[in-house]
């Protein structure tokens, strides 16, 4: 069985990064649905992410969306962010909410739209390069929503061409993390639908391209872990954005819909060994908080991530392998089962109490009064949201 103290360390150092755009107003494609004490800008998301690590211990860093979080001064967001305890993780460059952008960005027919997502994309790598970011994190709305309306294997070649303009630009430290979605905003062909072609452009790239999977991004009865057990082995996969789907692209809290999927993925994780820093996989979530209070929704995922993580790091390898060996089917899926249906909610209050927290995130964040006094603190000005 694993060891009490060795699990109980990688609890400890694992980390998450929460995104900007979580803690802003979001909504349906049908409306965006507003919330008080909501962000009015980038420095007033990080003191609430200040909040998420504060009573988590595990989540100093925030990803920025661009032009989103666009400010005048990135060195000064950024000594803002270190001031909290925090650092500035993924640049996510906004390619889709221009009208330019109505047939595409990279792909899109017209050489100047293209010219323009190309310019956004080099911006967000001089960002990085002030923040100290090491991940373009590429994100693309584009697709074809008629058959005939545009060339799919032109498409493919203008992605190919803008992939590698960005590529060259980054850091020696920097890496590009393409992510993949199979449809939505585009129904009949999307440009990057799926992790296989996300692979092969990062093939194409080098070894700093790696593939994000948004566990979201699948279609129902997708076999999510197979495909990070797939990437873990060729060294090509860049990180997460973790949240949870019911039927598509839903954003929900990770975890609220299928917890045994993501303890699947979090054991195909540990078994690789790629909880390590060494393996640079970044655990990164991304989520629309629509209904629910954004902070504590955020701390709430958090906690989804650790206890997944946590039954995951129990199970016992030896005895997994052994069953494996043999063929014996029943005690194989047995050990998973039993570090699945472990309550390890005991042993993350033991982690946070050693760590000088709470063993109760949430109920200690209610007790804080903090989302009281953002409500009471943001009442002027402009929300931050999807469109700001």
């Amino acid at each position: 069985m694993p060891d009490q103290k060795t699990v109980k360390a990688a609890l400890t150092k694992q980390r998450i990064e929460t995104p900007s755009w979580a803690y802003g107003n979001s909504g349906t494609r049908f409306k965006t649905f507003l919330q008080e004490g909501v962000p009015r800008d980038p420095f007033e998301k990080l003191d609430d992410a200040a909040q998420v690590h504060a009573f988590t211990g595990v989540a100093p860093s925030v990803a920025l969306h661009i032009p989103w979080d666009r400010v005048d001064d990135y060195a000064a967001l950024r000594a803002h962010a270190e001031s909290l305890g925090l650092e500035l993780g993924a640049i996510n460059p906004n390619t889709f909410q221009e009208d330019d952008y109505k047939l595409g960005s990279l792909c899109n027919p017209d050489p100047a739209v293209r010219e323009k997502a190309q310019r956004q994309l080099l911006e967000c790598v001089d960002i990085m390069d002030v923040t100290g970011s090491d991940a373009l994190s590429l994100w693309f709305a584009d697709g074809l929503n008629y058959p005939g309306q545009d060339s799919i294997a032109e498409r493919q070649e203008r992605l190919s061409e803008g992939l590698r303009i960005a590529y060259d630009r980054l850091g020696e430290h920097q890496r590009m993390l393409l992510e993949y979605k199979f449809f939505e905003p585009a129904f009949y062909a999307t440009d990057v639908p799926d992790w296989g072609t996300s692979y092969a452009h990062c093939l194409d790239l080098g070894e700093r391209a790696q593939v994000l999977v948004d566990t979201g991004h699948h279609a129902p009865g997708t076999n999510i872990e197979f495909i990070v057990a797939f990437l873990l082995g060729r060294g090509r996969l860049g990180g997460f954005h973790f949240n949870s789907r019911f039927y598509a692209d839903d954003d929900l809290m990770v975890g609220a819909a299928d917890p045994f999927q993501l303890f699947r993925i979090m054991h195909e994780i540990v078994r690789a060994g790629a909880l390590e820093d060494s393996a640079d996989v970044a655990f990164m979530l991304d989520q629309c908080h629509n209904l629910e209070p954004k902070v504590p929704a955020l701390i709430r995922s958090v906690l989804n991530v650790q206890e997944a993580t946590a039954k995951a790091l129990l199970v016992d390898g030896d005895a997994l392998a052994r069953a494996q060996r043999e063929g014996d089917v029943l005690g194989a899926h047995a050990v998973l089962m039993d570090a699945y249906n472990t309550d390890v909610r005991p042993l993350l209050a033991e982690v946070r109490e050693d760590m000088g927290i709470d063993p109760d995130p949430i109920a200690a964040y209610q007790r804080s009064g903090y989302g009281e006094k953002i409500i009471a603190g943001r009442k002027e000005g402009t929300p931050a949201g999807w469109e700001a």
